[in-house]
């Protein structure tokens, strides 16, 4: 196979082009080039990007834009070439930036201009966060919003000077006054006739990107308990009553903290914040934006009902959904936020992850390009798989299906009255019904593996499989971390020469990717603790103290405290941000908070405590003043003032862990966020309290499995007894 270069680019030199057509043909002759610039099945242009591993820049390598990966070499060549940047950022699962493909990076007179004018670069959001998070804080300061794809003009420093997010393509196309290629235009000529107002819109903006990346918090007051407080009393104030979550559309999971609220209620046993956690939850589970048949949830709601998603699907959202509700379940006991966990968890098992364990990005929300047809059904297609007959019927009622349909004339499967009963009746239609759909063509699926998503997603297996008592679910978050522990790494030129391997972002195509950042660290290790305490497998306690001790070494603010997002030798760009902001995803800084905390607890060691301190101290003007944008660093905050509790089970020489069954049912049937937890046989107390040393002297006395609950390393007496185990565990600490 060969391929033209792109339409108004340079002409491609011998090598690149034999290396571009080299990398081509080794797609074979399955390939489905996507563009539709095709010579029978051959793609008319390649670029670039045909060279790399990142599905979403794959996904344009035969566009007629002459794409480049972010790198020294492009911003060599618009130098030389005295031209402005254009930076494209996306992921490879985003409905809009499809949109803009297809109507701008498609189109010929669009590209040629591009190629003509400037020199254009394409990001991949989820492996350079950094770059995202540099030009995402420049658009937001022009524009006060922000979202994919994102599309921003740079000077050849790196420099933005204009930036935006979705542009349609030409003037009037969906009501724009300034398509596109306009804006192209424009700002072409800007750059080349009126250098001197580009270089005063690029100075203002990258003053703001460097002040808004790593303001300085320093020597600001310690947070307290009433910071939570003033958080749970806002989003009373915010609440839907109805629907759950906040009053207003769209609605994101991560709109109401539902962990937090869980554990407000823990100190406070206030109803309302209860009830605002397990409302949001029972919503968002018989909406549309839960697979009501494979299990899992999309991104989110476009509507205030959950009824209407985008239809995408990411590895982060089910990892953090899945731990809310198996705790849920914990609190409340209800059946439904355990299955639920458990049918997100058995999603993941079944269709995102890896042969070797490790777990995948996303999925698209188009298939044969529209959104959503994947998942939709008529009411036809239903009662011709189903048959006739009152269990069709009721199928219909209780999913809400009409012959109307309640999406583009089709109907997203969804419970207005949720009953477990039911549920569990229909199970034989589901099955039907998700047989039938797998015949469908499926949404693409993004299989890079992420260390940071994968950290969450470890956690999320864990905790599920803690509370829930699924040991398969310990098992393969065990996988999961020993791929990421074993394959994951990567070498920089700072480690090279020491031989030791960073953790790296990203694995795709057999290799791993470049170094990871904080939240690849900070994840990696949380789910390590989480895995921890739910198998007692020292080596995984081992891991997550020798990765936090690298994130202090690689990430930390020595002067300032807290965690910068990248290492000092990650490429240098306008500013080195302290992530403060926890969105659909946590920020790096939020569990690398709770990482110290509980590393204090397990190790006893100060300086852990002492590095929280400092961290809260950073954050602290942003927890003061507006709480809700850190609603995972309260998390954090909830176990610094509570009286974190460390529970030891000793097992008997000669004994196996069932020993220890009655007791771990007690820690299983107690909502406990602020505690740590150990496991060890006799035997091996001596290695485990080289890590954790409130072990240190335990025993099994009488030849019994014995609990031990400490504070501060001064524990009580030991007991063989769930009863008085359980007395132990009552008091909560209120706020």
């Amino acid at each position: 196979m060969s391929a033209h270069h792109p339409p108004g680019a340079p002409a491609y030199d011998d090598a690149l082009a034999a290396k571009l057509a080299a990398a081509l043909a080794a797609k074979g002759s399955g390939y489905v080039p996507r563009t539709h610039h095709l010579e029978g099945k051959a793609p008319i242009y390649t670029n670039r990007l045909i060279l790399e591993t990142s599905p979403y820049l794959l996904q344009h390598a035969h566009n007629p834009v002459d794409w480049r990966p972010w790198g020294d070499e492009a911003f060599a060549e618009a130098k030389r070439l005295h031209r402005p940047v254009f930076l494209s950022v996306g992921y490879s699962t985003c409905h809009w930036c499809h949109v803009m493909e297809g109507e701008s990076f498609e189109d010929v007179e669009i590209a040629r201009f591009m190629n003509e004018h400037y020199v254009c670069i394409k990001v991949d959001r989820e492996e350079r966060p950094d770059v995202d998070a540099i030009y995402m804080s420049a658009v937001q300061a022009l524009t006060q919003s922000g979202g994919w794809p994102m599309s921003v003009w740079l000077t050849p420093a790196r420099e933005p000077f204009f930036g935006g997010t979705y542009f349609p393509p030409r003037d009037g196309a969906r009501g724009a006054n300034h398509g596109f290629l306009t804006i192209l235009r424009e700002l072409a000529e800007t750059y080349a006739k009126d250098g001197e107002r580009v270089t005063r819109a690029a100075k203002s903006l990258v003053e703001a990107v460097r002040k808004d990346m790593a303001p300085d918090h320093s020597g600001a007051a310690q947070p307290n308990a009433g910071v939570i407080a003033a958080t749970v009393d806002y989003f009373k104030r915010s609440f839907d009553a109805v629907d759950g979550g906040v009053r207003r559309s769209p609605k994101f999971p991560s709109n109401v903290p539902v962990r937090l609220l869980l554990r407000a209620h823990r100190r406070t046993g206030d109803a309302e914040t209860l009830h605002m956690a397990t409302l949001t939850l029972a919503k968002m589970a018989g909406g549309g934006m839960y697979d009501q048949l494979g299990g899992g949830f999309h991104r989110y709601s476009t509507d205030a009902r959950w009824l209407v998603p985008h239809f995408e699907k990411m590895l982060y959202d089910n990892a953090l959904l899945a731990v809310a509700y198996a705790e849920a379940a914990q609190v409340t006991g209800r059946a439904d936020f355990a299955r639920v966990a458990r049918e997100t968890l058995d999603y993941v098992l079944r269709e995102m992850t890896a042969p070797d364990g490790a777990f995948f990005s996303a999925t698209d929300a188009d298939s044969e390009g529209e959104e959503g047809k994947f998942f939709v059904w008529s009411q036809k297609e239903i009662e011709a798989v189903l048959g006739p007959g009152p269990g069709t019927a009721r199928f219909l009622r209780y999913y809400g299906v009409t012959a109307a349909g309640n999406f583009e004339g089709a109907n997203i499967l969804n419970v207005a009255q949720p009953d477990e009963a039911e549920h569990a009746a229909l199970a034989p239609a589901r099955a039907k019904l998700y047989e039938v759909r797998a015949r469908r063509v499926p949404p693409l699926r993004d299989d890079k593996i992420l260390a940071a998503w994968n950290g969450l997603m470890i956690s999320g297996f864990a905790v599920a499989g803690r509370l829930l008592d699924e040991p398969r679910y310990v098992a393969a978050a065990s996988r999961a971390a020993t791929f990421v522990l074993e394959r994951m790494r990567t070498s920089t030129p700072s480690t090279s020469a020491a031989g030791a391997a960073r953790l790296a972002r990203s694995f795709k195509d057999g290799r791993p990717g470049p170094a990871g950042f904080l939240d690849d660290y900070a994840f990696v290790v949380a789910g390590l603790l989480d895995l921890y305490e739910a198998g007692f497998e020292r080596r995984f306690l081992e891991a997550a103290l020798a990765l936090a001790d690298e994130t202090e070494r690689l990430f930390a603010d020595a002067e300032r405290g807290g965690w910068f997002m990248t290492s000092g030798d990650h490429e240098a760009l306008l500013a080195r941000e302290k992530p403060a902001y926890d969105g659909a995803e946590p920020s790096g800084t939020s569990v690398a908070l709770s990482n110290v905390l509980r590393l204090a607890a397990f190790t006893t060691d100060d300086r852990w405590r002492q590095l929280a301190e400092r961290a809260f101290g950073s954050v602290g003007v942003v927890l003061t003043s507006r709480p809700m944008a850190m609603t995972e660093a309260l998390l954090a905050l909830d176990w610094a003032t509570d009286r974190p509790r460390e529970v030891a089970i000793v097992l008997p020489r000669g004994g196996g862990p069932d020993g220890a069954a009655p007791l771990l049912a007690v820690l299983r049937g107690r909502f406990l966020p602020n505690v740590v937890r150990a496991v060890v046989g006799e035997d091996d107390v001596g290695a485990l309290a080289k890590v954790a040393p409130f072990v240190e002297g335990k025993a099994a006395t009488e030849g019994k499995a014995t609990a031990y609950v400490c504070e501060h390393g001064a524990c009580r007496l030991p007991t063989h007894d769930p009863a008085a185990l359980a007395a132990e565990l009552a008091d909560v600490e209120p706020y």
